[in-house]
């Protein structure tokens, strides 16, 4: 494939995924590879499923499919809860042959957070004022010796495209269903892009290596966001109409 729509971080937002899927075959894309994390949250997580089993894509697994499959109640989180009451046998036995990290020859890494774990950020660095952009030796760290020409990953919502030390192309597409999101660990950081648009990555191998367009997508957002206050989780109605989070209470 020399010509590939990159999707992560889907989150069960279907509509979202649907305007992503119109404007890359518009633009014409050799294959597509979903970086995971696709089915968790208050939205449409089981009618995501179907569509994504269907595609003929390369999957992988996140971290939010792992707790799926490996937490249960009283451990998910309340965007887990919701999407594992809505998938049946046959969408958690799916999630269960996904991986989390696969290489496409010796050129291209997939992985859904960093090479070496599927919560670790690889183009960001957290710390106790908030999250900043990983320095380029925290970034090889991660990389953990991978040599890959490209190496594409998700999890922090975060569109970035940057090089390694090593000269790879590192590319996060940032996420198609969920423009924002806060969390504790390992400090209280907050991920906004400022818009409600999905996002997508295509990547493109030409004479001088690999390239990266990050893409944003206009797409209905407020049927989500209603159905997301409905299964009582307003921060994700927020962040779905705006690409930011509500002012923290106190």
């Amino acid at each position: 494939m020399k010509r590939i729509a990159v999707v992560s971080d889907i989150h069960g937002n279907l509509p979202a995924l649907q305007a992503v899927v119109q404007d890359f075959q518009r633009r014409g894309v050799d294959g597509v590879i979903n970086l995971g994390d696709s089915l968790s949250g208050p939205l449409l997580p089981q009618q995501t499923a179907r569509y994504l089993m269907a595609s003929g894509w390369l999957h992988l697994a996140g971290n939010h499919e792992r707790q799926l499959l490996t937490q249960g109640p009283g451990q998910w989180s309340a965007a887990d809860a919701c999407a594992h009451a809505q998938l049946g046998a046959e969408e958690l036995a799916w999630i269960a042959t996904l991986q989390p990290r696969m290489a496409l020859g010796d050129d291209i890494c997939l992985c859904h957070a960093s090479p070496r774990s599927d919560v670790e950020y690889l183009l960001d660095s957290v710390e106790p004022g908030g999250v900043r952009l990983a320095t380029p030796a925290e970034v090889a760290q991660r990389l953990d010796g991978v040599s890959a020409a490209l190496v594409l990953c998700g999890h922090t919502h975060h569109p970035r495209a940057l090089r390694s030390p090593a000269g790879q192309l590192v590319v996060n597409p940032g996420s198609v269903g969920l423009q924002a999101y806060d969390d504790e660990r390992p400090h209280f950081h907050v991920i906004e892009t400022g818009s409600p648009d999905a996002r997508y990555a295509i990547v493109e191998r030409g004479p001088q290596g690999w390239t990266a367009a990050l893409i944003s997508v206009p797409y209905e957002y407020e049927p989500m966001a209603a159905l997301a206050q409905r299964h009582g989780l307003p921060d994700w109605a927020h962040a779905l109409r705006t690409g930011y989070m509500p002012p923290r209470a106190g």
